[in-house]
């Protein structure tokens, strides 16, 4: 950890709904006038998608059906704990892209000079100095593992968690829609990383400092079938803080800030589903801010 260069590190799985929480602090960064250096957790896979594909089959032929993006050895894990560790100590780093479609693909091109299709890799290049911290979003922003541990160099940890077959509702909504996959395909892909789920995803919500767990109330017991995702409004956020200490969290003004809210544990507090972007803003707001003064105090 480091307080002359901080790390916001947000971790989930695939379908989970990150992007939420991206929202919500690119948000407070514009408010704040944060200048954050952004590291996507795709650009530390080990393999591009056509060698992924690759990879997959030549597991699969030594009898491994497991081989998934959620597992170490389809990840760069000793790179990216060098990255949080290099920016932690100087603010400084490498960083690389991995180009989902064709806009990004143009995008990096032409910025670069090169020439990659998506599904590639950029090069590694230096981030730009002078930035106010880094923030990660991803896959393993937390992971501990026998030979890295990334989770001891964040200064922020967030866990996105829906309820698992929430988590799967959206996956199989959001991979039919946006890239066509069938039911078939999403659910072998559920069941081939269910494994390194457990064991790399599932332990971070362990290290992470806030999680955000929307849970349903309507009924998700078979999440292959559904029609429709739950709505926010069909739903609760159950917010834990690992130590409101701390942060100081004043859940009393959390409270009166947040309608319909209520405290389930001495340290969770129930919001409604569709205020879960307005509770994300007025809590992290003031962590974010006081992690700046105390970085510019320290500089």
């Amino acid at each position: 950890m480091s307080q002359k260069h901080p790390i916001v590190a947000v971790t989930g799985s695939s379908g989970a709904g990150t992007s939420t929480v991206k929202k919500a602090f690119e948000h407070i960064f514009i408010r704040e006038n944060i200048n954050p250096v952004v590291i996507e957790g795709d650009s530390f896979h080990r393999h591009d998608r056509v060698s992924m594909k690759q990879a997959m089959g030549e597991a699969e032929a030594k009898g491994n059906r497991y081989f998934s993006h959620f597992g170490e050895q389809a990840n760069l894990f000793d790179k990216l704990e060098e990255l949080f560790s290099s920016y932690g100590k100087s603010g400084t780093g490498q960083k690389r892209y991995y180009l989902h479609s064709d806009p990004e693909a143009k995008e990096h091109n032409e910025r670069l000079g090169i020439d990659k299709k998506p599904g590639e890799f950029t090069p590694w290049e230096d981030i730009a100095t002078g930035s106010d911290l880094m923030f990660y979003e991803g896959l393993h922003g937390l992971v501990k593992t026998d030979t890295t541990n990334v989770a001891q160099h964040v200064d922020l940890g967030i866990g996105v968690v829906p309820i698992v077959n929430l988590e799967w509702i959206q996956k199989i909504h959001r991979d039919n829609a946006e890239r066509g996959y069938s039911a078939d395909v999403i659910v072998d892909t559920i069941l081939r990383r269910m494994p390194d789920y457990v064991t790399y995803l599932t332990p971070q919500f362990s290290e992470t400092d806030i999680n955000f767990q929307r849970v349903s109330t309507v009924d998700t017991s078979n999440p292959f079938i559904a029609r429709d995702i739950p709505t926010p409004d069909e739903s609760f956020v159950v917010i834990r803080f690992k130590d409101p200490a701390k942060f100081n969290v004043d859940f009393p003004y959390l409270l009166n800030m947040i309608h319909d809210s209520f405290m389930s544990r001495r340290n969770t507090i129930v919001v409604p589903g569709g205020k879960m972007g307005m509770a994300m803003e007025v809590i992290l707001t003031p962590i974010i801010h006081d992690m700046i003064e105390k970085s510019k105090k320290a500089r």
